[in-house]
């Protein structure tokens, strides 16, 4: 392990859930409350999301994907190399306090592998956590770009804000030269985002311009039209909140998107009504949808939520590979942390996105990406893919 604590870019919190609720399964059958070795015995994973709270609609998502991950990755078995996982599950209520809490509480009895969580802060604090007791965490759908190479404990089963950024640059077939304006709020979220515009797409030669708003505005004409007289290339908009569609409609109304691309995240499904009718105008760039990747695992994850009377959605896969890398590293680490940290560096295997690997140096996750847009379906609407964007495409800079 070659990682050291340290600091890079940290962008938007984000977060993930799931339709189903895991039951707290019984103690482990090991002496030490986790620990197993080769050839039987039990170990305890501790799962720690937002089950109520500001963000238990992500935790939903990234609970179904963790449990239709364990099903999927062990045969239906919950049991791997002989050895059964048991799952022990932590409400985080969105409060990184109780979220070291419950994390003290399981390390305190014996559990040596974490994951979850669908906030950046609540990640990073667990991520302390993991090298403070030596345990593995991975992070679920936390987007942060400080988790990646945070210290050598600390995986991430999701995509990363730096990935975000690269994918929207895509948009662009020559990034040098151009002129990419960041409209956003004025909060750590904007801010964040804007930060990580410049810093990736800046250092390929674009200029990269903030147009930050209060989040107490409300009238948003002046904003829009200081938006369209920047002349930019690119429109990157990093926005949430009640005046979601009041700013979508400004920016249509002032003929912002007759003069550059403009481009955002695609969120989960509860969203999709919020830009109003400029939906179909906007250029997406997307971590996920259900019908993005085109391959056997994902097929196997969307049959299996459905099956459970679930959707899938944002974070579903997050919480499935997860699932996958935790029966990876018990498989070949055989109950000792550092093994099981060797196990996951470097690691590359199919996942709901497709071919998604563990970069070694940083643990970085590299994965595929997405362009797409929004379709009117009756009175919704439906993503549809316009572009896969290779990973090495949308790696980020190798923190160290």
């Amino acid at each position: 392990m070659r990682l050291t604590t340290h600091h890079v870019l940290a962008s938007a919190a984000a977060a993930t859930a799931a339709v189903l609720t895991l039951t707290a399964c019984a103690p482990s059958a090991s002496d030490d409350g986790g620990e197993a070795g080769a050839g039987g015995g039990s170990i305890e994973v501790g799962v720690i999301t937002s089950e109520t709270g500001p963000l238990a609609a992500y935790g939903t998502q990234f609970l179904s994907g963790f449990e239709a991950g364990l099903d999927y990755a062990t045969d239906g078995t919950g049991e791997v190399a002989g050895v059964t996982i048991e799952i022990r599950n932590g409400d985080d209520t969105g409060d990184p306090d109780k979220a070291v809490q419950l994390a003290k509480e399981y390390v305190g009895d014996g559990v040596k592998i974490l994951t979850g969580t669908v906030s950046s802060g609540i990640s990073l604090s667990l991520a302390e956590q993991a090298a403070q007791n030596k345990v593995l965490y991975i992070s679920g759908a936390a987007a942060a770009d400080a988790i990646t190479g945070l210290n050598a404990y600390t995986f991430r089963s999701g995509r990363q804000s730096m990935q975000d950024v690269a994918t929207a640059g895509t948009f662009l077939e020559d990034i040098d030269g151009q002129k990419v304006v960041v409209y956003a709020q004025d909060n750590a979220f904007g801010q964040g985002n804007s930060a990580a515009v410049e810093a990736l797409l800046g250092a390929e030669g674009a200029t990269v311009e903030p147009l930050l708003v209060g989040e107490d505005i409300k009238e948003f004409t002046s904003f829009s039209q200081q938006l369209k007289d920047a002349d930019p290339d690119l429109v990157f908009v990093a926005w949430a909140g009640e005046t979601t569609g009041s700013m979508w409609q400004s920016l249509e109304q002032q003929g912002v998107f007759d003069v550059a691309p403009v481009v955002t995240g695609l969120g989960d499904v509860a969203t999709y009504g919020a830009y109003g009718p400029v939906a179909e105008r906007i250029s997406f760039l997307s971590h996920y949808f259900g019908t993005a990747p085109d391959n056997d695992v994902n097929a196997a994850m969307v049959e299996a939520v459905e099956g459970a009377g679930g959707t899938v959605d944002l974070f579903t896969p997050d919480g499935f590979t997860a699932a996958q890398m935790i029966v990876r590293a018990i498989e070949e680490g055989d109950g000792d942390v550092e093994a099981m940290v060797e196990a996951l560096e470097g690691y590359t295997f199919a996942a709901p996105k497709g071919e998604v690997t563990v970069r070694e140096g940083d643990h970085a996750l590299l994965q595929e990406m997405y362009q797409a847009r929004l379709v009117a379906d009756g009175d919704s609407f439906t993503p549809e893919l316009v572009e896969t964007v290779a990973a090495d495409q949308v790696a980020p800079p190798e923190a160290g």
